[in-house]
C-alpha cells in the first residue's frame, strides 16, 4: 500500500491517530478490540506537547552554541521527531509495568497451585488477588486476567487464551510461560509441578531484571546531568564573559562549535547504547 511521503513521515514521528499505518499488519491491529501492548498511540495533545518540547529544547541548545536565531529556528524543526522517542519511552514504561504485574501474578498463581487448585481455577483465584493489589480497574494485567477468565467461562482452552495475551503483550517471559503451559498440556506431563517450576524461574528472571534496572537508572540520571553540564557552562560563559567567548562566533569558531556539538551528540548516543541493557 502506497503512502504519501508526508503522511509516512508523520506516522514515523508518532502521529498515528491521524495517519493511516503504512503496513497491513498495523492496520489489522487497529481493528482488534483487545489491547495490543506492542504499540502505543499518542493522543493529539501528547504529540503536540512532545513536538513543542523537542523544538524548544533544540532551539535553546543550538542558540547557546551559535547565538543565531535563524540557525536555531532551522534546527528546531527537527523537534517533530521528539514524539517518536517519547512514544518509545511510554511503550517501554507500559511493558515494564506489565512485567512487574505479571511477576506478582506468578506469585499468586504458585500459591494457588500449591493449595491444590487446578490451573484454570488458579487463574481465576489470581484475578481476585490482583484486584486487591491493584484497585484501579484500568490496570493492564487486571484487564488481561479478566479477559482470560471470561474466555474460560465460555469453555475456551486456557492455553489458547494465554497465547492470545502473550502475542499481544510482546514480552518474552509471558510468551515462555504460555509455551510451557501449551507444551505440558500436549505432552500430558505433571502440569501443576511444571507450572510451579516455570513460574519460579520466570519470577527469578524478572526480579533480576528489576535489580539491573534500578542500578542502571542511577547511571542514566548521571549521564543526563553530564550532558547538560556543557550547555549550562556555555550559557554561563556567554552571559558572564561575552568578550571571552566572542572569537567562537566568527570564522573558525563556528567550525569548533559544530565539532563540539557533534561530539556531544555522539557521546549522548554512546551513553544510551551502553545503558540499553536487555536480558
Amino acid at each position: 500500500m502506497r503512502v504519501h511521503p508526508i503522511r509516512g513521515l508523520l506516522y514515523w514521528c508518532g502521529w498515528e491517530n491521524q495517519v493511516q499505518a503504512p503496513t497491513a499488519k498495523a492496520a489489522t491491529a487497529r481493528q482488534t478490540t483487545l489491547p495490543d501492548y506492542r504499540h502505543y498511540k499518542l493522543t493529539h495533545g501528547q504529540f503536540v506537547i512532545a513536538a513543542l518540547a523537542g523544538a524548544l529544547a533544540l532551539f535553546g541548545a543550538v542558540y547557546l552554541f551559535y547565538h543565531s536565531v535563524i540557525i536555531a529556528a532551522m534546527f528546531s524543526f527537527a523537534g517533530v521527531i521528539a514524539p517518536r522517542y517519547w512514544r518509545a519511552g511510554l511503550l517501554q514504561q507500559r511493558k515494564d509495568r506489565l512485567k512487574l504485574q505479571f511477576k506478582e501474578a506468578l506469585f499468586s498463581l504458585v500459591s494457588s497451585l500449591a493449595a491444590g487448585r487446578s490451573i484454570e481455577n488458579a487463574f481465576v483465584s489470581t484475578l481476585d488477588d490482583l484486584r486487591l493489589l491493584y484497585p484501579d480497574p484500568r490496570t493492564e494485567l487486571l484487564i488481561e486476567f479478566q479477559i482470560i477468565s471470561n474466555r474460560l467461562d465460555h469453555a475456551e482452552p486456557l492455553e489458547q487464551a494465554l497465547r492470545s495475551f502473550a502475542e499481544r503483550a510482546g514480552i518474552d517471559e509471558i510468551t515462555q510461560f504460555a509455551d510451557a503451559l501449551a507444551a505440558c498440556k500436549r505432552s500430558g506431563g505433571d502440569l501443576i509441578e511444571v507450572m510451579k517450576r516455570t513460574s519460579a524461574i520466570i519470577g527469578e528472571k524478572l526480579e533480576t531484571e528489576q535489580e539491573i534496572a534500578v542500578m542502571v537508572a542511577q547511571k542514566r540520571f548521571e549521564g543526563k546531568i553530564m550532558m547538560a553540564v556543557p550547555f549550562v557552562f556555555l550559557g554561563f560563559l556567554s552571559f558572564a564573559a561575552p568578550d571571552y567567548m566572542a572569537p567562537l562566533y566568527s570564522g573558525l569558531g563556528y567550525l569548533l562549535l559544530t565539532a563540539a556539538l557533534g561530539l556531544l551528540l555522539f557521546c549522548f548516543w554512546i551513553m544510551n547504547k551502553m545503558m540499553d541493557i536487555r536480558m
